[in-house]
């Protein structure tokens, strides 16, 4: 991928992580893998190494609640993670040691593809409590993964986006790029999703959830494919950030 280089420099490289995972992909045949199903356990620079992140000073928690709602697959789902160790779950307790009244509700679910998540949502957003403040849409792992035409994973995002953009709910978008041996043309379409979707919905984008992270062995599951929780607090560090503006910035009366 253009301007991605390895992300360490004892592990494989972003290509050769992706080879690990294209080589899980064709070993298991016709059984339609998923992002859940590499192993038995239950934009944007960043350093790659193993060190955890440093720990957020804790400022007073103040402000209207900030209702968050993580909509993905897996990678927000907690796969292979202890209770509490969930992407949303640590940016929550980032957000809140930030000061940021937030309440990050996970609503991933392992083996979602695009089309299963434009299936959920409208009904997922009518089961909360109140509309939530911000959407995180984290999903096209498991399009990738079965090899899904750009254009229907495109489809699905707009439906999504769509949806949410009626509704009133902004959206920061976690991205999900294609690993290079699935050839440039299927690459350029899958990977132009995302930033697309972005102009067009003024949507926060951050690239490739998994970068700085994928390919770094002490920072993934032995499967290679999702993080385990150092690697989720690392994706946090980077995340974290990014939509706490996206949250100071809106409206404080509302």
């Amino acid at each position: 991928m253009e301007g991605l280089s390895p992300v360490t420099k004892q592990g494989p490289t972003y290509a050769g992580a992706f080879a690990i995972l294209q080589g899980a992909l064709l070993l298991s045949g016709c059984n339609q893998p998923d992002l859940s199903e590499a192993n038995d356990a239950t934009p944007v620079n960043v350093a790659a190494d193993a060190t955890p992140a440093p720990v957020a000073s804790q400022a007073p928690v103040a402000g209207p609640e900030r209702l968050v709602l993580a909509f993905g697959d897996s990678l927000y789902a907690g796969y292979g993670l202890a209770r509490g160790d969930s992407l949303p779950d640590d940016l929550q307790d980032a957000l809140r040691a930030e000061g940021i009244n937030a309440r990050v509700v996970n609503a991933g679910i392992s083996g979602d593809t695009s089309a299963a998540g434009r299936q959920r949502l409208a009904y997922t957003l009518d089961r909360l409590d109140r509309k939530p403040d911000l959407v995180l849409l984290g999903l096209g792992g498991n399009d990738l993964l079965r090899q899904i035409p750009p254009a229907e994973t495109r489809a699905n995002f707009v439906a999504m986006l769509d949806e949410l953009q009626k509704r009133g709910i902004p959206v920061v978008l976690t991205g999900m790029m294609v690993p290079p041996n699935l050839g440039p043309d299927y690459a350029a379409a899958f990977n132009r999703i995302w930033p697309d979707m972005a102009k067009r919905y003024d949507a926060t984008l951050d690239p490739f959830i998994l970068a700085g992270v994928i390919g770094n062995r002490a920072l993934m599951l032995p499967d290679g494919i999702h993080p385990n929780a150092q690697g989720v607090d690392r994706i946090v560090a980077r995340l974290g950030p990014v939509v706490a503006g996206r949250l100071r910035a809106i409206d404080p009366a509302g």
